[in-house]
């Protein structure tokens, strides 16, 4: 047998799943063991994640809590089968969140920005909708829009991810046991710019809706369910932590865990989450340090809920991962490195948050006072007052854009204080951590590419592809 062809075997051959990307070697393994049907699956992805940020995630953890992170203490207990994944898209050696999530929940590369829409109009049946009628209850969480990229490419077929008011709409008669996230802006009639309301739409269908944290909470089972805590994506977890109101209002990624296997639990034919840290790649969009390693931290609480409910049962799968890396973030040497990152430990707020703090005709003086106050640095005269300048040209409208603000800009003076660095502003095209836990897992090999996936969580699960 040449050795191609013996790259095009490993579990795709196995599981009878015909081999989709022929110049990269397929993934899962040879010979799986067998370990019977997987009843259920906790799909969890932390969007944006790069190596580094899950590094700067667990020397959180270890400086704050005094252990590892439960992500990393899998690997550390030999707990977790772990590889490296592919990322790229139909289009792209370099993915976008709408094309990396199709690739796991239609089974094919699909051009970017596109949710399960190949490239020659092909229409893959999402994996949630394939789980949902194989009688298995099904979810999605995030901490941003619920009609964002990760979460629709499980779940719909739409030309782009830019039509979020239409992928509120396509979820309707879907329904799903649970959905919950932000994006009010989606669902409201004064919001929207057709003046639909379409909570109604989902009422009139038979759905619950929950818009608070206790109502979330304290939500029955019986009715597919729909949360909806924020405009937008929730609040950055380092803001939440020193907002009591926000903490009451808006539920974490971990409680939104927790309580969607609570009502998916009694289900016979088990269910299938997908769980999305979605606010890691923004603020790694944002070159956010504070926000960044915040936000890895509050995925990995999550991570945490998914191998508490496995640990104890032989037949649920616990999949960690990400769609593609984003800016590349680490921590770098300097005999300050240490004392720099433990301002982390003990800092109140995110650039982002910080900035909008900043009058239009603050003074230099007066920004500077504000990063002191809630991260515990200072900047050089020069420094804030390039960023007085910027926003005195930012137009009004803007300031709530992150995109106007000057994220770069602070990320580079900040390098002095935080000793953390980042590569770039957008996503990579690197290779992204894979780790498998619990009943399935057995299967991973060294490299996988997304697109297998799809096939094999079915497989696992004994359902036909």
């Amino acid at each position: 047998m040449k050795r191609r062809d013996l790259l095009k075997t490993g579990l795709i051959a196995a599981l009878g799943v015909p081999f989709a990307t022929p110049n990269i070697a397929s993934s899962l393994s040879k010979s799986p063991k067998k370990t019977g049907k997987v009843k259920n699956i906790i799909f969890m992805v932390s969007d944006g994640m790069s190596s580094g940020t899950l590094t700067l995630g667990n020397l959180l953890s270890e400086r704050k809590r005094g252990k590892n992170s439960n992500w990393i203490q899998l690997y550390v207990d030999n707990r977790a089968k772990r590889g490296l994944m592919d990322t790229s898209s139909a289009n792209s050696m370099v993915t976008d969140s709408a094309a990396g999530s199709s690739s796991w929940g239609g089974g094919m590369k699909v051009n970017n920005g596109a949710l399960n829409v190949g490239p020659k109009g092909e229409l893959p049946v999402p994996i949630l909708q394939k789980f949902k009628n194989a009688g298995k209850a099904v979810a999605c969480v995030t901490t941003v829009p619920i009609t964002h990229a990760t979460p629709a490419g499980f779940c719909i077929n739409n030309k782009s991810r830019r039509n979020q008011p239409e992928i509120a709409k396509q979820y309707i008669p879907l329904k799903f046991d649970v959905m919950m996230g932000g994006g009010l802006e989606y669902f409201l009639a004064k919001t929207r710019s057709d003046g639909e309301d379409v909570f109604a739409q989902y009422e009139k269908n038979g759905w619950q809706i929950v818009k608070t944290r206790d109502e979330m909470l304290n939500v029955a089972p019986g009715k597919p369910t729909l949360g909806v805590f924020n405009e937008s994506g929730f609040p950055y977890t380092v803001d939440q932590n020193s907002d009591e109101s926000l903490q009451k209002r808006i539920p974490t990624l971990a409680e939104m865990l927790s309580k969607s296997i609570s009502l998916m639990a009694s289900n016979e034919n088990g269910f299938v989450i997908q769980v999305e840290g979605g606010k890691v790649d923004w603020a790694a969009h944002s070159n956010d340090a504070p926000a960044l390693v915040y936000e890895q931290l509050a995925f990995d609480d999550a991570v945490g809920v998914a191998i508490e409910f496995a640990e104890k049962r032989d037949d649920t799968l616990v999949i960690l991962t990400t769609d593609h890396g984003n800016a590349n973030p680490g921590l770098f040497y300097g005999v300050n490195a240490d004392k720099n990152f433990d301002k982390m430990l003990t800092i109140k707020h995110s650039n982002e948050w910080v900035f909008q703090q900043i009058s239009d005709n603050a003074s230099a003086d007066e920004i500077n006072k504000l990063f002191k106050e809630y991260q515990d640095i200072e900047l050089t005269k020069e420094q804030a007052s390039l960023i007085a300048e910027r926003f005195k040209v930012i137009p009004n409208a803007d300031k709530s854009n992150g995109r106007m603000l000057p994220h770069k800009e602070l990320a580079e003076f900040q390098r002095a204080h935080f000793s953390i660095h980042f590569g770039d502003m957008n996503h990579s095209g690197d290779y992204v951590e894979l780790a498998m836990f619990g009943a399935g897992s057995e299967a991973l090999q060294p490299f996988t590419i997304n697109t297998d996936l799809h096939n094999y969580m079915l497989k696992v699960c004994g359902i036909m592809a």
